[in-house]
């Protein structure tokens, strides 16, 4: 799934350990997010969301995708 969550993380200045903390998993899991490799359950998006500050379409919506209907 292509994600923002380590560009807004970044500047944010949070790191993968502290965002693992806050909801609850483990860094490496933040860390396979941030590439793609882990989709995340609905529940764990809206954390991510929620502790990044930010909504879900600008954490998972990549510049440069179409929507596609």
């Amino acid at each position: 799934m292509l994600n923002n969550v380590k560009k807004i993380r970044k500047d944010k200045k949070i790191s993968q350990s502290e965002l693992a903390k806050r909801t609850g998993i483990t860094r490496q899991t933040i860390s396979l997010i941030e590439v793609g490799k882990y989709n995340p359950s609905l529940k764990l998006c809206i954390e991510l969301a929620e502790e990044l500050d930010t909504d879900l379409n600008t954490l998972f919506w990549k510049v440069g995708e179409e929507n596609v209907e």
